[in-house]
């Protein structure tokens, strides 16, 4: 039985506070990393170092479980939640770009059996309204509906016939964060191409990619302390781990994923090299789409935001309320900074650790 169905909506809004405070020291990074992981009693942490040729760092500390004398290693699995969306929106660009649907897609086009049920709001509703959050959507459909994962494209299909019914609670155009926009534009690609978001995922950015650890829900064997154990908001483990301790695999667009450090790390590379115009996987226009704000500082798949530190800067965050991770990339300075762990609520301490990889990191830079 799931345990966890309702937090996948966090939406990045860290201050990178560490940028007020000493940096780490990359050459003794993993020192530093686990200092500030006792300090902030995480159990266990991971961060990467990522610019748009390859990963420059990845140190990984602490423990698989708190109560086990079992350390994470580099090569563990974490779980990044809402991360994953950046990932749904580039499979759907991937489509675009193949000419297989359109940004401008509505729902009217791609489910005219259902258009009866559609109000005149919402026939004309988007992809890039459903990827940037401005559907009008509600934030999350009755999960517990869900929990027979037999045809889950039929899943999603069914929350389509839900969100027609009930789901549209506010003016499209609007900004409100929403996990039912992601798995319906995961269902919009489902109905075009016939196949399930999990093999879309595959073909489209996992295997061209070459993220061969990536997979769905939640991480290890139930019971063996294989892989990062999830644990609550005051740092205990949970009573169970592994693939089920997860939110159902329906929502799966909205984010499911996880894998390591380093095969994060070429995701977010490729969106360097995107936002650097020197992709050869997406054209320069389709990235133009994905990393322009939208509404509230949200693009596709991404919150879009000025710093000082990295002009226009890439970031989100995720939390299945059992993991937490976190990513800043700055195409400009052309780097970013990943951080995870395996506890839930640990946004203040992601932000310290943000801010120390990104000042030390820049700091290294300089002549």
């Amino acid at each position: 039985m799931r345990l966890f169905v309702a937090a996948l909506s966090a939406i990045t809004t860290l201050s990178v506070s560490g940028l007020n405070a000493q940096s780490f020291d990359l050459d003794n990074l993993a020192r530093d990393v686990d200092e500030h992981r006792r300090k902030w009693m995480l159990p266990a942490v991971g961060v990467a170092i990522v610019t748009s040729e390859s990963t420059q760092v990845i140190e990984v500390t602490g423990y698989r479980k708190l109560t086990a004398s079992v350390t994470a290693t580099k090569e563990d699995l974490w779980h990044i939640g809402s991360c994953g969306k950046a990932m749904t929106a580039t499979m759907i660009a991937r489509l675009v770009q193949a000419g297989s649907l359109k940004w401008e897609q509505t729902l009217e086009e791609t489910f005219p059996e259902l258009k009866n049920g559609l109000k005149d709001a919402t026939k004309s509703i988007t992809l890039v309204q459903l990827l940037s959050h401005t559907s009008g959507l509600q934030a999350n459909f009755a999960v517990e509906n869900y929990t027979d994962e037999s045809d889950l494209v039929a899943a999603r299909y069914r929350v389509v016939q839900e969100a027609i019914s009930s789901g549209f609670t506010r003016k499209p155009g609007t900004f409100h964060y929403s996990n039912w926009g992601y798995t319906i534009a995961a269902a919009v690609a489902e109905k075009v191409t016939g196949k399930s978001w999990e093999s879309l995922m595959k073909e489209e950015v996992f295997v061209p990619l070459e993220m061969t650890s990536a997979g769905f829900g939640g991480t290890g064997t139930v019971g063996m302390i294989d892989q990062p154990w999830p644990h609550n908001l005051l740092g205990f483990p949970l009573g169970s781990n592994g693939p089920q301790m997860d939110n159902v695999p329906t929502m799966g667009p909205a984010g499911t994923i996880h894998m390591n450090l380093a095969d994060w790390g070429k995701f977010v590379s490729e969106h360097l090299r995107g936002g650097r115009g020197k992709s050869s996987y997406l054209k320069p226009e389709i990235y133009d789409v994905l990393h322009k704000p939208i509404a509230d500082d949200y693009g596709l798949g991404w919150g879009v935001l000025q710093r000082d530190w990295g002009g226009r800067v890439l970031s989100h965050s995720g939390d299945n309320t059992m993991n937490h991770a976190v990513v800043w990339a700055s195409p400009e300075k052309n780097f970013a900074v990943l951080v995870v762990t395996n506890r839930t609520g640990a946004e203040k301490a992601v932000d310290s650790f943000c801010g120390k990889l990104i000042q030390a990191w820049l700091a290294k830079q300089k002549p």
